[in-house]
């Protein structure tokens, strides 16, 4: 009977392995395109009328380069999918909306009061 359960065991970690392989590479593909994001909007258009709204842009983009690199520095170091707040798992389909979330939804409410 043990071995029936270990066997499920091992495949239910099979899966989340699996998922995370899956998520790292869709992180890691956003990263990139959010630095040629980046890159584009840095560079100068000469339009003075821009800048306000190419700032904004700047400034988000790279708020998301910097939440997507810390969610791989999560994963690398074994500790994504668990909230910085509160110290619980933060729910998968959170994490499949958000992936680079760092709070459950709670906290993250909590957080933005």
């Amino acid at each position: 009977m043990e071995q029936v359960v270990g066997g499920v065991m091992e495949q239910k970690v099979a899966k989340v392995d699996s998922w995370l392989e899956e998520l790292r590479t869709r992180l890691t593909e956003d990263l990139e395109a959010q630095k040629v994001n980046l890159r584009q909007l840095t560079a100068d258009t000469g339009d003075p009328g821009e800048l306000d709204t190419r700032s904004a842009l700047i400034a988000k983009t790279r708020q998301t380069v910097e939440e997507i690199t810390e969610a791989l520095r999560r994963m690398d170091e074994g500790r994504y999918g668990v909230c910085d707040r509160c110290g619980r798992e933060i729910p998968r389909a959170r994490l499949e909306v958000v992936p680079q979330a760092r709070y459950c939804v709670p906290c993250q409410e909590r957080q933005a009061s």
